[in-house]
């Protein structure tokens, strides 16, 4: 295993604004065990789970946070489909502006991509389909939208089989259209439009978001975030939307985003449904929890996890494919250290926290000895050509056991930076 400096020229917007932090306090100060902290971390280094961070919020306030060295609480991390929760917050914005209601109809958006035959199940399509998972697909037309220039053209040409709203099937490119529609009506890409309605107002910054062949951001994934703005953005759904005493996001909409719309599978029998947090009802682009909580939800174990009748949210980054085993831990260990009333502090348990915070690190594999990729590469740039503006070249050079990467593209403006972490060897 290499430790990696990469060094990354991008010509991806920035936003400067300075972050914002949440206030800090103790666990037993806001009515949290920390031993149960200690354990839900104890239980997490013997699984085979891969967890990359966790912050843990109560009464508004940190109480608890950690990142496996080499993550850091400075660097992004991509959220997979919690970019999900993110989109649907920019569609409630735009409700809230008048821009447009949920029920209004999908084709009418798009008048130049729609096929030439309108069958009836399209033209029922509702912006409210897209945000419940009930377009009415058989199969998630994800295949088809990548290999294409024009997804919103591909998604509209893909076959409904069920009538709209009836039906749950996961589909990422249904988010897409989402963040389609809010590009239409406010003329900015989705994260363009939510830096100063969301962004701005909870102090999140250096954000950025994949887009596809014309620009508009993917709205299903790609987004990055700090472990802190994740949190942040559930704090703000668990204050109904007020933030700083400002009510920025209607409460109206909080209620509808996070309330059930549509059951996954409802021939679950009740055994199912009481061991899996993916069988609780799907709401608009969230998922409801056991214990009557709610999340956001990324592939691998990205998690913002909210839980109004604890006044608690929770923030998981990761790389574990076992997700329902993660968030089992959750409510092993976290879900009972979480008591109404304050607690009388014990500094042994609080001194063991903070040591175990402080030292988590995710194990390091030995380097192997007989590679032949690191000479064969190292000190060479490799040149990209392609007939749009993208990367022109990458180049790597391994010095002292740490591997340098550079990548540049041929635009005209570049933004750097510079990340730190470690990377497995994959020979």
């Amino acid at each position: 295993m290499k430790k990696v400096l990469i060094f990354l020229f991008l010509s991806i917007p920035l936003f400067a604004q300075k972050n914002v932090f949440l206030p800090r306090s103790n666990p037993e100060m806001e009515g949290v065990s920390s031993e149960g902290i200690n354990n839900f971390i104890d239980a997490v280094s013997i699984s085979k789970l891969e967890l990359h961070s966790f912050m843990i919020l109560r009464h508004g306030k940190v109480i608890s946070e950690g990142w496996w060295n080499p993550y850091r609480n400075d660097l992004k991390h991509t959220l997979y489909s919690c970019s999900k929760s993110f989109t649907a917050t920019a569609i409630g914005f735009a409700v809230n502006e008048g821009k447009l209601t949920v029920n209004d109809k999908v084709i009418s958006f798009f008048p130049e991509d729609v096929p030439s035959q309108i069958s009836p199940y399209l033209a029922e399509l509702k912006i409210k389909d897209l945000l419940s998972m009930s377009v009415g697909h058989e199969k998630e037309p994800s295949t088809i939208i990548a290999t294409s220039d024009n997804w919103v053209k591909e998604f509209l040409n893909t076959p409904i089989k069920y009538q709209p709203g009836t039906k749950f099937l996961y589909n990422s490119p249904a988010t897409y259209m989402l963040s389609a529609i809010v590009q239409k009506v406010t003329g900015q890409k989705v994260m363009d439009y939510l830096k100063p309605r969301l962004f701005d107002p909870l102090g999140i910054s250096e954000i950025d978001w994949e887009v596809d062949p014309k620009g508009i951001n993917t709205g299903g994934w790609g987004l990055r975030l700090k472990t802190e703005d994740m949190a942040k953005f559930g704090q703000l759904f668990l204050q109904k939307g007020i933030w700083n005493g400002k009510q920025i996001l209607p409460v109206s909409w909080i209620e509808e985003a996070s309330t059930m719309k549509i059951m996954q599978d409802p021939n679950a029998s009740q055994s199912r449904k009481d061991s899996s947090d993916w069988l609780q009802g799907y709401c608009y682009q969230m998922w409801r929890c056991r214990n009557n909580g709610y999340r956001a939800d990324g592939a691998n174990g990205q998690f913002i996890i909210v839980l109004p009748e604890k006044d608690v949210v929770i923030a998981i980054t990761a790389e574990a494919p076992d997700m329902q085993g993660e968030i089992n831990l959750v409510w092993k260990y976290l879900l009972p250290a979480f008591k109404d009333k304050k607690m009388s502090s014990i500094p042994k348990l609080t001194a063991n926290l903070k040591e175990k915070t402080l030292s988590l690190a995710l194990p390091i594999t030995s380097k192997n000895p007989h590679s032949t990729t690191e000479t064969a590469i190292s000190g060479k740039n490799f040149s990209m050509i392609t007939g749009e503006k993208s990367l022109q070249s990458v180049g790597v050079e391994f010095k002292n056991e740490i591997c340098y990467l550079s990548l540049k593209t041929d635009s005209i403006i570049y933004a750097n930076y510079g990340l730190n972490f470690y990377k497995k060897k994959t020979e």
